[in-house]
This record gives structure tokens, C-alpha cells and sequence, in this order.
């Protein structure tokens, strides 16, 4: 019955208004335009410029679901929220969602945390107050927590072959990923869910030494050698990224949404990726998403 309901929920050849055209949200837009659906956006990948409120307001007027991959802005708050929320939650809409990130969870100390848990302890302030400003806007919103993000251009392939990877020495530190296919496979399947919050994440928490290693393995390189924290001399940003150790649970969204990932593990994600793409072993950085987006 759940797959049933997710086919008639796609197949209706709706209308999609994204605000912020990013690495993830072009996946979803691709796999809704050719499933027939009108998908516009705002962002360099858009076709829409996020200041002109006629032309947004035009495109909401017809979206039959929007969802917003846009943070919160560096002084804080939604730009989103602030500037068309309002306007969303009035619209007639059959679907409201927004891609949050599970690091609104902070540090657990290597636990697993599901959609219960307590949020708004680490270091994502702002990300946790828009993650509840969304859930609060309507009773139609999806909010969906994601994890790293990997896919095409923007995995440990891609940071190995262009001598970017790092192996840090740090015991029991774990993460969890997500293939960006899953997301959008994930975010369509909450078309026919309830509101309400989901993780989703592959289904293997695992160091972030385990992903170079195989990454390496793929390429047929050594993999860089372990460092310490001090040695790697990290940025600010991905210093933070190992201050904080969490197993995300996905069982919500396999029960309620019956979404099932495709690349349960990175193991599969990235053998997938190295069978469609081939990383050159050169000296310039691969392409990444903006930071201002999903």
C-alpha cells in the first residue's frame, strides 16, 4: 500500500518550487523532471532569482510542493523563513519540505540517535532553531535530517585522487553518510508520508578512515597516512566535524516512508561511483557544492 501511494503521490505530475538549487536539490529536480513534473528553483542553478518576489510568488502560485535546501544565514535566522514563510504556509500546498542536517543532534558520544533525540546541543545553533522553525510552519512540512553527503564529484574517491583525504588517529569516532541518490529517493518517498522529522542515512556508521582506506583500495593507491589531529592541521570547519561522534538511526523513514536506500552501506556507494566515474589523479581540487545550499 505505501509504495502504491508513493506512485500515484509522483506520477501526478506535480509542480515543484525549490528554494536553493544546490548539489542535492538538482538530484531531486533531475528525478522529478523525468518522472514529467515542473520543477523550478531559486540559486545559480535556478531559474528563478530569490529577490524577485513577483517571479517567486508567480511560481509558488503554481507549486503543488516546495522544499527549501537553503541554511540559515551566518547572523542567523531562515533567509527562506523570513522572506516567503508567510507566503508558504498560506499557499495551497499538498507538500512542504525542508533538508535539515543531523548535526542539529551534536555530540553523543558515539551513541545512536533517532528522531527522538534532543537537538539543539552541539554547535549548529542556528540550523537547529530553523530545523524547528520549518516543523513549525506547517503540519504538512517534511524535515529531513541528513548526514554527510556524498555522491558524483563529491566523495572520498575524489579527495583521495586529488590528495585531499585525511586519516585521523581518533578511537571509536564514527559518522554516518548518505549517497545523495538515497536523499532524493528519501525526500520522494516522504511525497506520501506524514509530516513530521526523518533521518536519512545509510545504514552504517562507521570512522572515516574505513571510507578513505576503501576509496584508496579502489583507486589501487596507498592511502594517506594516519595523522593526528595537530599533524593534519585541519581547517576551523573540519576541525569541528570530529569534534562531534554519532550513529544516525534510519529506521523511522524505512518504517513510515517505506524508503529503503540504495547504497545501504559506502561500500556500494562507492563502487557505484568508481564504475560511473573516474577520478583523475591530478593536482587541482574536485568541484564541490556551494555552501550557501544542499
Amino acid at each position: 500500500m505505501r509504495n502504491a501511494a508513493i506512485a500515484v503521490m509522483v506520477h501526478f505530475m506535480g509542480n515543484m518550487l525549490i528554494f536553493g538549487m544546490g548539489y542535492t536539490s538538482q538530484v531531486v529536480a533531475q528525478r522529478l523532471r523525468a518522472l514529467g513534473w515542473t520543477v523550478r528553483g531559486t540559486g545559480s542553478a535556478g531559474d528563478i532569482a530569490f529577490d524577485d518576489r513577483p517571479a517567486v510568488e508567480a511560481a509558488l502560485a503554481k507549486a503543488t510542493h516546495v522544499m527549501s535546501s537553503v541554511p540559515p544565514s551566518r547572523e542567523g535566522g531562515d533567509p527562506v523563513l523570513q522572506t516567503y514563510g508567510k507566503d508558504i504556509a498560506a499557499a495551497w500546498l499538498a507538500w512542504i519540505g525542508y533538508l535539515s542536517s543531523t548535526g542539529v543532534y551534536g555530540d553523543a558520544g558515539g551513541a545512536w540517535v533517532d528522531e527522538s533525540a534532543a537537538v539543539g546541543t552541539g554547535r549548529r545553533s542556528a540550523r537547529t532553531q530553523a530545523d524547528l522553525d520549518w516543523r513549525a510552519l506547517s503540519e504538512r512540512t517534511r524535515v529531513f535530517r541528513l548526514p554527510g553527503i556524498y555522491g558524483p564529484g563529491r566523495s572520498a574517491l575524489d579527495r583521495v585522487a586529488h590528495g585531499k583525504a585525511h586519516r585521523i588517529a581518533i578511537p571509536d569516532q564514527v559518522f554516518s553518510r548518505v549517497h545523495v541518490e538515497d536523499i532524493a529517493s528519501g525526500v520522494i518517498s516522504g511525497f506520501a508520508g506524514p509530516g513530521g522529522v526523518y533521518n536519512l542515512s545509510d545504514d552504517l556508521p562507521c570512522s572515516q578512515n574505513e571510507v578513505i582506506d576503501e576509496a584508496a583500495r579502489l583507486l589501487g593507491v596507498a592511502p594517506p597516512p594516519m595523522q593526528s589531529l595537530e599533524e593534519a592541521q585541519l581547517s576551523p570547519m573540519a576541525l569541528a566535524f570530529y569534534a562531534e561522534n554519532r550513529r544516525v538511526a534510519n529506521g523511522k523513514a524505512k518504517r513510515v516512508l517505506g524508503w529503503k536506500p540504495a547504497f545501504p552501506t559506502y561500500r556500494e556507494g562507492l563502487r557505484a561511483l568508481r564504475a560511473s566515474t573516474r577520478p583523475s589523479m591530478a593536482s587541482a581540487d574536485p568541484a564541490s557544492a556551494s555552501i550557501d545550499q544542499r
